[in-house]
């Protein structure tokens, strides 16, 4: 279950909003009015947000069977869906999961892939070692436009409470959900009505990606909000409005059916215009692999990250290449994978034997896997001492020497 609440009439249709990460149900506050002439509206928290029970979700796909079943519980069965940010790819999860009880759909500040998985775990470490102080302050940069900042602070300062008083487990949580989160060729599956919104200078999900979601989705439209970065819904609420009671009551679907053609691109209001539907460039389909492969690399890549995977494939030649295939199926895809030890284990095993036999440069980027598999700057800490008495002090001294640096430079936010 997830916390919710309801406003609106009984009898009317139902309309459920999604939050974005750091926020709660209170961000749709401004919309309330105007939606609850239409549709009972359902508002729900992320967990650990708002107050809500502080019990994460590991995907998308299992934060939508938690509100299905929130749902259920309401004895609601078919039902219109708003989300924002990571809203969006729970509503993208139901459009997947669960049409036949969806009417129609609307994302806003969402994309079929949120940026890189390597920048969502380097804020959970960050997050893991500061708490979540540094990324509350940085938050207007991200949510807001400068004007906004400037013309609305007591708005802003009350979106800094917001995420500063999230548990930090649970965010560290909803960012691994992003970091996974990737639906770019399961688009097509999505057969309801969809508007895509998107804020005209949002950089966390610029319009380029809700560009991606209308061409890849069979029956959607666009509009671009000027004047809006990433909390789109709370900088202009107004144009937000608008555009989810014309979206709703013009495309809600009371039983499933195929999807229709094609609607147009659509606009805040006549006098704003929005941008273009743009053409999704074919993604590559990789080959289809009998063995353990595509799970070996995936983790390795959790636990690596993208950018040093890429590096060590972007060197690989005819001389490496079977070498790079060999670790990602055997080290990763058979060892890694195997239920018996949890990650924060198999790096505590990583780290200690590697540091016994002097492979420095592995020591390297498994400790920035540590981190990003949950160990704490201190808990790394005690595995080198653990392997001073154990090991050597000379090996330890090394050890720590490279750790130092690494975990300083993992830990500190970004200014």
């Amino acid at each position: 279950m997830l916390q919710h609440r309801l406003d609106g009439p009984d009898d009317a249709p139902v309309l459920v909003l999604g939050p974005s990460l750091g926020t709660t149900w209170h961000m749709w506050d401004r919309q309330i009015p105007e939606l609850t002439r239409h549709w009972r509206v359902v508002r729900f928290d992320l967990p650990g947000h708002g107050g809500a029970p502080a019990h994460p979700a590991d995907s998308a796909a299992a934060l939508a069977q938690r509100l299905l079943a929130t749902l259920d519980s309401l004895g609601i069965n078919r039902f219109g869906y708003v989300g924002c940010s990571i809203g969006g790819a729970v509503g993208i999860q139901l459009g997947l999961l669960a049409r036949e009880r969806l009417s129609s759909l609307a994302l806003i500040s969402t994309s079929p892939r949120f940026g890189t998985a390597d920048a969502w775990r380097q804020r959970g470490v960050v997050v893991r070692t500061n708490g979540l102080d540094p990324i509350a302050r940085s938050t207007p940069d991200r949510w807001f436009t400068e004007n906004f900042v400037a013309a609305q602070p007591a708005i802003v300062e009350w979106a800094v409470q917001m995420v500063r008083t999230t548990d930090p487990g649970c965010y560290i949580a909803a960012c691994e959900v992003l970091a996974a989160f990737d639906v770019r060729s399961e688009l097509g599956s999505i057969g309801v009505p969809t508007l895509v919104m998107a804020g005209a200078e949002d950089e966390a999900t610029p319009p380029s990606d809700a560009r991606a979601l209308v061409a890849g989705i069979p029956d959607a439209r666009l509009a671009i909000v000027p004047g809006a970065s990433h909390l789109t819904p709370v900088e202009q609420p107004a144009a937000v409005t608008e555009l989810l009671i014309r979206h709703f009551t013009t495309s809600w679907q009371e039983s499933p059916a195929g999807p229709p053609a094609p609607a147009p691109v659509i606009a805040p209001s006549p006098h704003r215009p929005v941008g273009a539907i743009a053409e999704l460039e074919s993604a590559e389909q990789s080959a289809a692999r009998t063995d353990n492969y595509d799970a070996g690399m995936k983790v390795r890549r959790e636990v690596l990250g993208d950018a040093h995977v890429d590096r060590a494939q972007e060197n690989a030649d005819d001389f490496t290449q079977d070498f790079q295939d060999f670790a990602t199926r055997y080290a990763w895809g058979e060892i890694w994978t195997r239920p018996g030890l949890d990650r924060r284990t198999r790096s505590v095993i990583t780290l200690t034997a590697l540091i016994a036999r002097g492979h420095f440069d592995e020591l390297t980027f498994h400790i920035r896997a540590a981190l990003r598999n949950g160990l704490t700057p201190e808990e790394i800490k005690e595995v080198l001492l653990q392997t001073a008495v154990y090991v050597g002090v000379p090996a330890a001294n090394s050890a720590f020497a490279l750790a130092q640096g690494i975990i300083r430079e993992e830990t500190t936010p970004d200014e």
